[in-house]
C-alpha cells in the first residue's frame, strides 16, 4: 500500500464510512490493478452526468514532466468511496479535493482511492497530478495522445471505462510556437511571452479512449468540402508531397462523410472534423471523435504509390470516418464488443471506397483484403472467437487482430446476405437512433436485427461470433456417363465439436478458361445438396467458394487442384482466379501442394496477369513461398529466373503503379550478385527503374535491403543514405534501424539487448522494422538466439506497449524463420510457460503457425 504524508490508509478510512457497509466499501476500494469489470459496472451504475475539466502544462523540453489538474463533476447515486484510475506512482498525485476541501486519499494498485464518505448527489473532485508520459508519446518537438483501450489512466486520473461517457473540456499551456488540436475546437488562445494557453470547447459525450489531443511543431492546411471546414495537421517537409496529397485526403473524407450520412440517416454527430498525420504512428489510424490521427506515411503517398497504396489510403480514411458513427456516437458497453465497432467500420469502408475507384473490381478487393488475413489466424491452434470475454481492461489490447478486422466484416457480409441489404441497413439505423451518445452491446443490435428476418440470428451468432475457428468444406462429386450424377457440399468441424456454420455459398462449375456456371447453395446443415448440378457436363474444376464470400477451409478435390495448378492463369475471371490462388495457398499450407509447383505456377501466371490486385496477391504468395517454404539451396537455384521474371515484369508493366509493385517485389527477393549490383546502381542513381520515380523512402528501403544482404560497404551505404534524408522524423527512424542492419553481430546483439528497456521500445513502428531486419531470412540462423529472449519479453511488451504491439512483436520475431530449430524454441517456450496468460499464448500460437508449417514442409519437422 502506497501512502504519503497527509494520506490515510484506505482500510482505516473505510471503517468510518457512513451509510455504506464495510464489505461493500472494501470491495470497491480493493479493485486491484487495471480496470476490472466489477469496478466498472459499479461505477457505471452509480455515476452519471460526468464531466472532466482537464488542464495540462506541457514544457518544451520533452524530459521535463507534464503537470496538470483534472476536475471531475458528476452525480453520484449512492454514498461511498471513489476509485479513480491512475497508473502512476503515489508521488504523481499531489492533492485531492472534494467540493473544494482537501481530503485524505491513497494511491495503490493503479488507482487513486478517496475513502471519505462521499455523499450522493452532485460531486466535484479535483486532483493535482504529474502526468505519465507513456500514452502522451512525447517527442522533442511534439506529442500526441493515444488512450485506447485503457491508457488515458496512464496520463491522468479519471474513470477510464467505455461505458462512462463524459464531456471533456481541455486547456493546454504550451510553448508559444506550438499548435494544438483536440476533440473540441480551439475556443481561445492567450500568449504570454514564450508560453501560450489554448482552451478548447467542451465535447459531446464520448468515452475516455476517444479523448485526444496533439501539440507541437505542426503545419496546418485547411479546406472546405460540402460546407464543412476541415483542417489537416502535419510535419511533412516535402512541399511537393503535401501539394500532391492534400486535395485527395480532403476529398476522401468528404465523400465518406456524405456516404455515411445517407446510409445511417444521422448527420455527422460531432462539432468538427480535423485530422493529424503522425510520423511513425502506431496504427494506420485512430478515430478520436472529431480529431482523427493517421500514420503520415499511409496518407502522404509517393508519386510511385501503387494501386494498393491508393486503395489502402481510401480504406483507412473510410474506416476511421465510419467510426464517428460506429464507436464514437454509439460505443460498445465493454471492450468484449470492441469487434463490433471495428467490424462495421471495415465492412462499410469496403462499400464507401467503391465510387472513388470505378475501375477496381470491389468483390475482388473484399476477398483479398479480408480472407487471407482472417485465414492466417483461423487456421492456427491459437484461433480466437470474434467476441471474447474480458474481465479487466488491462487485457483489452490482446483482443485485437485479424479476426476482428478481417473475419468479422466477412461475417457481417454473410449476415447481410442472409437477411438482405435493406433490412440490415434499417436495423443499423434503428440501433444508432436508439443508442446515440450512449453505449450498446452486440446483443442490443442482434435483438433489433432479429425482428427483421426469419433467420435464427441468435444461433447464427453463437457459431460465427462466439466461437473460434472455421469449417472444413469438402466437395462431393459423383459422375456418370460424362455428366454430374450428384453434387453436394459437406462441412465438418475441425475441432470435433460438431458445429455447423450457417452460410450461403455460390458454387462454380468451370470448364476451360471462360465457361462457368454459378449455382447457389445454402449450407446450414452438415451437408447441402446442389440438385441444379445434376445432369450438367462434368466440370474441369469445382470451387465451393466461387462467389468469393463463403468462409472456411475450402478443400480442393484432386481433379480441381491439378487443373488449377496447370491452367489457373487461363481462367478469364479475375475473381475466380483469386479464389483459386487463395485455395491453392491453403492447400500448400496443408501439405497438399508442393511449394515448387506453386512457385512454378506463379512464375507462369505473372507475365499474363492483368489485374493489379491479383498481381499483388501472387507476388505476396511468391515472396513468402520463396523465403519460407523453399530450402535455401532451392531458393538459390531458382533466384536467377525469378529475379529475371520480376525485372522484366517491371520494365514491361505499362503503368506506373504496376511497375512499382513489381519492382518492390524484385527488391525483396534479390539474391544473386547481378541483382544486388543492379540495386546498388539504382540506389547510387546510376540506373533508373523504368516509369518508377524513386522517392526518399524508396531509396532508404533500397539501402536497407542492400545492408540486410551484407553487400560490400553496406555500412557506408547506410551512412550515406542517412545523410540524404532531409526530414527529421524520417531521419531519426532510419538511424534507429541501422544497428539492426550491421554486419557486426556484436552490434546487433547490443541493439537487441537495448530493447529490454521499454524506453527504447517507445517508437513501436521503428522497433518492428528493426526486428524484421534482425530476423531477415538470410540472417535467420544467427538470429535464432534472439527468439527465446523475445518471447520472454512478451508480457512486458503487452504491459507497456500499445494494443497491436505484442502481436506485431511476435510476427517480426518469427516471420523470417523456417528451421526446425526455431520451431523447437517456440514449442519449448510454450511448454515451459504454463503460466503464460491465455491470450498471449494464443497470440504466440497464431504468430508461430507459419514457422511451424514451414519447418514441417522444409525439414519434415514433427
Amino acid at each position: 500500500m502506497a501512502t504519503t504524508p497527509g494520506r490515510i490508509p484506505v482500510v482505516a478510512a473505510l471503517a468510518v464510512l457512513a451509510g455504506v457497509t464495510l464489505a461493500h466499501a472494501q470491495s470497491v476500494a480493493d479493485a486491484g490493478p487495471g480496470v476490472p469489470r466489477s469496478l466498472a459496472d459499479h461505477r457505471a451504475a452509480v455515476i452519471s452526468d460526468l464531466r472532466y475539466d482537464l488542464r495540462l502544462s506541457v514544457p518544451k523540453e520533452s524530459a521535463a514532466p507534464v503537470t496538470g489538474r483534472v476536475i471531475a463533476s458528476f452525480r453520484l447515486a449512492e454514498a461511498g468511496p471513489l476509485v479513480f484510475d491512475f497508473a502512476q506512482p503515489a508521488d504523481h498525485v499531489h492533492a485531492v479535493r472534494v467540493g473544494g476541501a482537501p481530503v485524505a486519499f491513497a494511491v495503490r494498485d493503479e488507482h487513486v482511492v478517496v475513502p471519505a464518505a462521499i455523499r450522493a448527489g452532485l460531486v466535484v473532485v479535483d486532483i493535482d497530478f504529474t502526468a505519465g508520459d507513456g500514452s502522451l508519446n512525447r517527442q522533442p518537438d511534439f506529442l500526441y495522445t493515444l488512450f485506447v483501450p485503457d491508457r488515458a489512466r496512464v496520463a491522468f486520473p479519471l474513470f477510464d471505462q467505455p461505458n462512462l461517457k463524459a464531456r471533456f473540456r481541455l486547456q493546454l499551456d504550451l510553448p508559444a510556437e506550438w499548435r494544438a488540436v483536440a476533440n473540441g475546437s480551439a475556443a481561445s488562445r492567450e500568449v504570454r511571452g514564450e508560453r501560450a494557453t489554448i482552451a478548447f470547447t467542451e465535447t459531446a459525450p464520448i468515452s475516455s479512449y476517444l479523448f485526444a489531443f496533439a501539440a507541437g511543431e505542426f503545419q496546418v492546411v485547411e479546406a472546405e468540402r460540402g460546407g464543412r471546414r476541415m483542417a489537416l495537421y502535419h510535419r511533412e517537409t516535402d512541399r511537393e508531397r503535401i501539394a500532391r496529397n492534400t486535395a485527395p485526403i480532403f476529398d476522401l473524407h468528404a465523400s465518406a462523410l456524405e456516404w455515411l450520412e445517407e446510409y445511417t440517416g444521422v448527420p455527422f454527430p460531432f462539432e468538427k472534423l480535423d485530422f493529424v498525420l503522425v510520423p511513425a504512428f502506431q496504427y494506420g489510424g485512430m478515430e478520436h471523435a472529431g480529431a482523427i490521427f493517421y500514420r503520415a506515411e499511409a496518407l502522404l503517398l509517393d508519386e510511385s504509390a501503387t494501386e494498393q497504396a491508393h486503395l489502402g489510403r481510401a480504406s483507412v480514411i473510410a474506416h476511421e470516418t465510419a467510426h464517428q458513427w460506429f464507436g464514437n456516437l454509439v460505443t460498445m458497453e465493454w471492450f468484449d464488443d470492441v469487434w463490433l465497432k471495428e467490424t462495421f467500420a471495415n465492412f462499410l469502408a469496403a462499400k464507401i471506397v467503391n465510387p472513388a475507384f470505378p475501375d477496381v473490381d470491389h468483390d475482388l478487393r473484399f476477398l483479398l483484403a479480408h480472407y487471407p488475413a482472417a485465414y492466417g489466424v483461423d487456421r492456427t491452434a491459437g484461433a480466437n472467437p470474434i467476441r471474447q470475454p474480458l474481465d479487466n481492461l488491462n487485457e483489452a489490447g490482446t483482443l485485437y487482430g485479424a479476426i476482428i478486422y478481417q473475419k468479422a466484416p466477412i461475417v457481417i457480409a454473410h449476415l447481410e446476405r442472409l437477411m438482405g441489404e435493406a433490412a440490415l441497413r434499417d436495423g443499423v439505423r434503428a440501433y444508432l437512433a436508439d443508442h446515440a451518445f450512449a453505449n450498446a452491446s452486440w446483443s442490443d443490435l442482434i435483438a433489433i436485427l432479429d425482428r427483421r428476418t426469419e433467420e435464427n440470428l441468435a444461433a447464427w451468432s453463437r457459431t460465427w461470433v462466439d466461437e473460434n475457428g472455421r469449417p472444413r468444406i469438402d466437395v462431393e462429386l459423383e459422375t456418370r456417363g460424362g455428366a454430374i450424377a450428384r453434387l453436394a457440399l459437406r462441412q465438418s468441424d475441425p475441432a470435433g465439436r460438431g458445429r455447423v456454420w450457417n452460410q450461403r455459398l455460390e458454387v462454380v462449375l468451370g470448364r476451360g478458361g471462360s465457361e462457368r456456371e454459378h449455382l447457389d447453395a445454402h449450407l446450414r446443415a452438415p451437408r447441402a445438396e446442389v440438385p441444379e448440378a445434376v445432369g450438367r457436363p462434368v466440370p474441369d474444376y469445382v470451387l465451393a467458394n466461387g462467389g468469393a464470400l463463403g468462409y472456411g477451409l475450402m478443400v480442393l478435390d484432386a481433379g480441381t487442384r491439378d487443373y488449377l495448378l496447370a491452367h489457373l492463369p487461363a481462367i478469364d475471371d479475375p475473381v475466380i482466379r483469386a479464389v483459386g490462388w487463395v485455395s491453392l495457398w491453403e492447400s500448400l499450407l496443408e501439405g497438399e501442394v508442393d511449394p515448387e509447383a506453386f512457385v512454378a505456377l506463379a512464375r507462369r501466371a505473372l507475365p499474363a496477369e492483368a489485374d493489379e490486385q491479383n498481381v499483388t496477391r501472387i507476388l505476396g504468395y511468391l515472396t513468402t513461398a520463396y523465403w519460407r517454404h523453399l530450402p535455401p539451396e532451392r531458393r538459390a537455384a531458382l533466384a536467377p529466373s525469378i529475379e529475371t521474371l520480376l525485372w522484366e515484369r517491371t520494365v514491361s508493366a505499362g503503368r506506373r503503379s504496376l511497375a512499382a509493385t513489381c519492382f518492390r517485389a524484385y527488391r525483396d527477393v534479390a539474391l544473386t550478385d547481378g541483382a544486388l549490383a543492379r540495386l546498388a546502381r539504382i540506389w547510387r542513381r546510376e540506373e533508373s527503374v523504368p516509369d518508377v520515380p524513386l522517392s526518399e523512402r524508396d531509396l532508404a528501403a533500397l539501402a536497407q535491403a542492400l545492408a540486410a544482404r551484407g553487400v560490400p560497404q553496406s555500412a557506408a551505404i547506410l551512412e550515406s543514405q542517412l545523410d540524404r534524408i532531409a526530414n527529421a522524423d524520417r531521419r531519426a527512424a532510419f538511424a534507429f534501424t541501422m544497428p539492426a542492419l550491421s554486419a557486426d553481430g556484436d552490434v546487433r546483439d547490443s541493439f537487441f539487448a537495448s530493447l529490454r528497456d521499454p524506453v527504447n521500445r517507445a517508437r513501436e513502428p521503428w522497433v518492428l522494422t528493426a526486428l524484421g531486419f534482425l530476423h531477415h531470412p538470410l540472417r535467420a540462423p544467427e538470429a535464432e538466439r534472439y527468439i527465446r529472449p523475445s518471447l520472454d519479453l512478451l508480457e512486458d511488451i503487452q504491459r507497456t506497449g500499445d494494443i497491436f504491439f505484442p502481436e506485431r512483436w511476435l510476427h517480426a520475431t518469427l516471420g523470417g524463420h523456417q528451421s526446425a530449430r526455431a520451431a523447437a524454441i517456440v514449442e519449448r517456450f510454450l511448454a515451459e510457460r504454463a503460466d503464460l496468460p491465455p491470450r498471449l499464448r494464443a497470440k504466440t500460437l497464431q504468430a508461430a503457425d507459419g514457422l511451424l508449417r514451414a519447418a514441417r514442409i522444409v525439414e519434415g519437422y514433427r
